[in-house]
């Protein structure tokens, strides 16, 4: 972290160095011109003979030359000063753009890291604790159930990541049709309730919503709302999840009580690899892909995601689709 933010200053210093020299340039160069456009009309003016009965028209045509190159270097000077604006203003966003992005894609790669180092160790002390110690019936299923639950989680993760990169690739192929919206938003729901049994989930789900969806996708949708509301709400606080149907428009919210989302964040989070808080203090655990599929999903299915602020504290982020 430190190293990158050494790099932008040393990068930063030397863009604006050369920008200013730019523009210095540029300005020595309109004097320059200038002063031998003032000379050159003084010489001029110099070999007329003021008794010459043309010299005053012949002034005026030297002052009207003198006027014109003046412009022209003005006109000219103006269309470079503005054409470098324009240029160092898109070098500096792209440049900015690229640094933080390459940051962001290390952040990603040390949580993925993470992410598939936790679930791969639980899983192998698990395994060798079944197969090194005696336990009982009940010990041993507590022990397949983290197991699985271990599993599940590299499998979440696993999907994440190639979904992300095949939505971007643009080879996902789409297979659409009639789904039952509330009975896959209910399994979902309870699987995470069979998962997290520590956990209050509370649901309102109306039944009979269908619409038209890769089930696939909005499955995944559905399950990292939830994995984001229970990450982010504090493990004594109920997360609520709502699904109802409004004029052929299906409605589906998450509603958390954590920290909420800065209202300058609230855009940004969907970003990919974008994660809110600083990374050097976050305590939560992911990897920035989550919110960015979720977006992807939601706008392939032609719906909309929005996130408001949940009274006293925490979110909601709200999911609008149609209905069929």
């Amino acid at each position: 972290m430190i190293a990158e933010k050494h790099r932008w200053v040393i990068v930063s210093i030397v863009y604006w160095v050369l920008l200013s020299y730019m523009i210095a340039a540029l300005i020595w160069w309109f004097i320059a011109l200038q002063n031998q456009n003032n000379n050159t009309a003084i010489l001029l003016r110099n070999e007329l003979k003021q008794d010459h009965p043309q010299y005053l028209e012949q002034i005026a045509k030297i002052e009207a030359a003198r006027n014109r190159k003046t412009a022209q270097y003005i006109g000219e000077g103006a269309t470079f000063l503005a054409l470098i604006l324009i240029g160092a203003v898109f070098v500096f966003r792209a440049t900015r753009k690229q640094l933080r992005s390459k940051q962001q894609q290390q952040n990603f790669m040390m949580a993925v890291t993470h992410e598939l180092k936790t679930p791969i160790a639980v899983t192998k002390l698990n395994l060798e604790t079944l197969q090194r110690r005696k336990l009982t019936p009940e010990q041993q299923n507590k022990l397949i159930n983290n197991t699985l639950s271990e599993a599940d989680r590299l499998n979440t993760l696993c999907n994440n990541i190639l979904l992300a990169a095949q939505l971007d690739a643009g080879k996902f192929a789409t297979q659409q049709h009639e789904l039952n919206f509330s009975e896959l938003t209910e399994s979902c729901v309870d699987e995470f309730a069979n998962r997290f049994t520590d956990r209050t989930i509370n649901s309102h789900i109306e039944e009979g919503i269908y619409m038209i969806a890769e089930p696939m996708q909005l499955q995944m949708l559905i399950n990292n709302l939830i994995d984001n509301a229970l990450k982010y709400s504090p493990k004594n606080q109920p997360i609520q999840i709502q699904l109802v149907q409004q004029q052929q428009k299906a409605l589906l919210s998450f509603t958390d009580c954590g920290n909420g989302i800065p209202d300058d964040e609230k855009k940004r989070v969907f970003d990919k690899f974008y994660r809110t808080g600083q990374e050097n203090t976050r305590n939560t655990k992911g990897t920035g892909l989550g919110l960015y599929l979720c977006k992807k999903i939601v706008k392939n299915h032609k719906g909309s995601i929005t996130i408001t602020n949940n009274v006293p504290n925490g979110c909601i982020f709200n999911v609008v689709f149609s209905a069929s």
